[in-house]
């Protein structure tokens, strides 16, 4: 309920934030020392910021990154060298925010931050005492009224692809949503963005204006590289070019903007008195990526998405797609992903959806995209990774009822059904992840074509 009322005045937001952070013994003005890098975007920020962090890493930099949500636990939001926390040091600094927070209730704070919340102030405190020499922040959701957006002083700004998400919070056109997302851009910070259609990219434009933030539009990642050689990314899928393209502009003026490297044409650009409503955005200019670049790009990780795992006879391609444009990414991937897997030499191939989604998604939409992969059966399940989550905060969401979740899975099983023209010869849905995992191990009987 508290989080709702201030959802009603996003401006409470960040002022509630300023006020949970000084309960815990730091001030706004603490958080300049990060060197933040701050990226929000509809699709793709956390793999740019994957991207991001791995090259700078490469400069022999302590890096800490935070991004949300997890996959399986929640130390892995808070990483340090790209290693999510140990339980050790997550358990230290959890109770370092949680006790100050207790002892500075009074009649007039007597409330706990929400989730979200805890976790960022606990993220600036892990990232200030274990000295990072930067700190990638991925915006939760939007950016103007993001808790994130509590930092003030960031050295760069990032926006990856804009599109259609989280509209009960957001708006629900893309040019409220690219308004919310411009929320980041603060007065003389250089910030990027990736192509963008039309509309947004003019309310980008706006905002940059407004607070005349320089703003710049990344180049295709084809202009970084030589006739005869492609650079090499360690996250699959095409759509993963313009994140590469945006993660080399971010480190590239970070370095700059830190004394690590000279940005020469874009420092000059972004430095110049011209006026900004004459100069937004402009092309950035395109640079030569140095080792360190090119082998950040290379070895960058960011699980769970494009990802290909070999499990015994199954082999799972894993994605997060929740949108529009990042379903039809997904599925150019599996299906190209898929050509270039051995086939079975007895022909027994079977291809298994296995589908959960959360929030106000159009589940119906999504799914329809699903149709061109031809899967054989179809899966619903919650999202748990584990038979039982007793015990286990990780997997925990006290905002949902079990009996909601199992109900969005009955629907999602609807939808799927109705896009079938056809009741499923099976039933497709399982209420545990591993009882899935365990299922699809087995030879199947038989494979009809759904």
């Amino acid at each position: 309920e508290q989080v709702k009322r201030e959802r009603g005045d996003p401006q409470v937001q960040l002022q509630a934030m300023a006020g949970f952070l000084e309960r815990t013994g730091l001030k706004v003005e603490d958080l300049d020392q990060l060197n933040v890098i701050h990226v929000t975007g509809t699709k793709g920020k956390g793999s740019a910021c994957a991207f991001t962090e791995r090259i700078l890493r490469n400069y022999n930099l302590k890096t800490g990154f935070y991004s949300s949500p997890h996959l399986v636990q929640v130390r892995e939001r808070i990483r340090i060298n790209g290693q999510p926390i140990s339980q050790e040091l997550f358990s230290k600094y959890f109770w370092q925010v949680y006790n100050r927070l207790e002892e500075t209730k009074d009649s007039h704070h007597t409330s706990m931050p929400a989730y979200f919340r805890f976790l960022t102030i606990m993220a600036f405190h892990v990232f200030l005492q274990e000295k990072v020499d930067l700190a990638v922040i991925e915006v939760g959701i939007g950016g103007a009224y993001d808790c994130t957006n509590i930092v003030r002083k960031p050295i760069v700004c990032g926006v990856s692809s804009l599109g259609i998400d989280h509209t009960s919070i957001l708006g629900d056109t893309i040019e409220k949503i690219a308004w919310q997302k411009g929320g980041i851009f603060k007065p003389g910070v250089p910030a990027f963005t990736v192509p963008q259609p039309e509309r947004p990219l003019e309310v980008l434009k706006q905002r940059a204006e407004e607070c005349q933030c320089p703003l710049f539009l990344c180049p295709d990642l084809d202009t970084f590289e030589d006739d005869d050689k492609h650079l090499q990314l360690g996250l699959a899928g095409d759509h993963q070019r313009s994140n590469a393209a945006l993660a080399l502009q971010l480190s590239h003026m970070w370095l700059g903007r830190c004394g690590y490297l000279d940005t020469g044409e874009l420092k000059d650009s972004w430095q110049t008195s011209e006026a900004p409503s004459k100069r937004v955005p402009c092309l950035a200019p395109a640079f030569k990526p140095d080792q360190p670049m090119v082998q950040g790009l290379q070895a960058a990780v960011w699980l769970g998405r494009n990802q290909v795992l070999h499990h015994g006879p199954v082999t799972w391609y894993i994605d997060g797609a929740h949108t529009t444009s990042s379903m039809q990414a997904c599925v150019r991937w599996f299906r190209q992903a898929a050509l270039n897997e051995d086939k079975p030499t007895d022909g027994s191939e079977v291809r298994v959806l296995l589908f959960n989604i959360t929030g106000d998604r159009d589940t119906a939409a999504l799914l329809k995209l699903l149709l061109p992969c031809h899967f054989d059966y179809a899966v619903f399940c919650p999202n748990y990774t584990e038979v039982s989550t007793v015990g286990n905060a990780d997997q925990q969401n006290f905002n949902v009822t079990l009996e909601n979740v199992l109900t969005r899975c009955l629907q999602n099983q609807n939808h799927w059904n109705r896009l079938m023209e056809a009741k499923l010869t099976q039933d497709p849905w399982f209420p545990v992840l591993p009882e899935v995992g365990g299922w699809l191990k087995q030879p199947p009987l038989h494979s009809p074509p759904i």
